[in-house]
């Protein structure tokens, strides 16, 4: 999450002028939507490479949680869901990726 926090605080498009290497359909897609989606946030148009990145195979629902799919299904950003992509809307939130980087660290 520090690529988000850095671009929604430096705002500079140019932070996406070169496309990620391509390495795995689910994560190249979520990387992609979550470019546009802060391309968005900030006004401005995304790079055409994005348009490139394909949608996985089969929809993803990030949370893996059955219970939650419906809400990820009604919450998830067009940008995201272009691309087969179903997250709950708080996915990009500060408050989310400080919880991430807590549990993930150890005790």
């Amino acid at each position: 999450m520090n690529f988000v926090h850095d671009f929604r605080n430096e705002k500079d498009i140019d932070a996406l002028a070169e496309p990620f290497v391509h390495s795995d359909d689910r994560v190249d897609a979520i990387l992609a939507s979550t470019a546009e989606y802060l391309c968005d946030e900030l006004g401005d148009e995304p790079p055409p490479w994005l348009d490139k990145v394909p949608a996985p195979k089969d929809p993803w629902f990030v949370a893996g949680i059955d219970s939650l799919m419906a809400r990820a299904i009604v919450e998830s950003p067009l940008r995201f869901r272009i691309r087969k992509i179903f997250l709950l809307e708080n996915f990009l939130s500060e408050e989310y990726a400080e919880a991430l980087v807590r549990r993930s660290s150890p005790v």
